[in-house]
């Protein structure tokens, strides 16, 4: 059985003002950092043998304090980057919500049905994470890794791996500074196969 600590990286001023960050790279803020001090604590006896991560900010500085305040090896998953909210990446959420309220609803209700203007469909970021995921379960079968993300890709990869739904993406982009284990069993055929 495989572990996966799930890592959302610490906050950003995008967060802190509820922008839609997508797959721009804005830093950590002050609070952030604090946030990562609070995971290494909390992640320090969790066992971990390993973290991966996104190239994004702020994922990559977040699993890069996480790594070496715990002596562990840090890589890099190609291709784990997040969903692209094209023109609404930099936008306040409710921004979307007062000038696009049906288009705002709809992405509330069923992400996968819409697509932000010049970004990409909830499907292709999953197709995404469905390879990455393929390649870390070929050489991790079992023990304990950690996985830094931004969200919404951490719900989207949360989702494959325990075939569960996303849910409210809106509340998801302002998840951050927080983690959670998924237990991955080695006939989960979704990834692994």
């Amino acid at each position: 059985m495989l572990e996966i600590i799930l890592i959302r990286p610490g906050a950003t001023d995008y967060d802190k003002n509820g922008r839609i960050q997508g797959t721009l790279d804005i830093p950590l803020n002050a609070d952030g950092r604090r946030e990562v001090d609070r995971e290494i604590e909390q992640l320090r006896d969790r066992g971990l043998e390993l973290i991966y991560t996104s190239d994004s900010e702020p994922a990559a500085p977040t699993a890069e304090a996480i790594a070496s305040a715990l002596g562990l090896r840090l890589k890099r998953l190609e291709g784990m980057h997040n969903l692209d909210l094209g023109l609404w990446q930099g936008m306040l959420a409710d921004e979307i919500k007062r000038k696009h309220p049906r288009v705002y609803r709809q992405w509330q209700d069923q992400p996968e049905t819409v697509c932000p203007p010049g970004g990409e469909m909830l499907s292709d970021a999953q197709a995404r994470a469905v390879a990455c995921l393929k390649r870390l379960l070929k050489k991790h079968r079992a023990g304990v890794v950690g996985l830094v993300l931004p969200e919404p890709l951490a719900s989207i990869v949360r989702g494959v791996l325990d075939h569960g739904q996303i849910g409210d993406i809106w509340k998801l982009t302002a998840d951050h500074g927080n983690w959670e284990t998924v237990v991955v069993e080695p006939q989960d055929a979704l990834v692994a196969g």
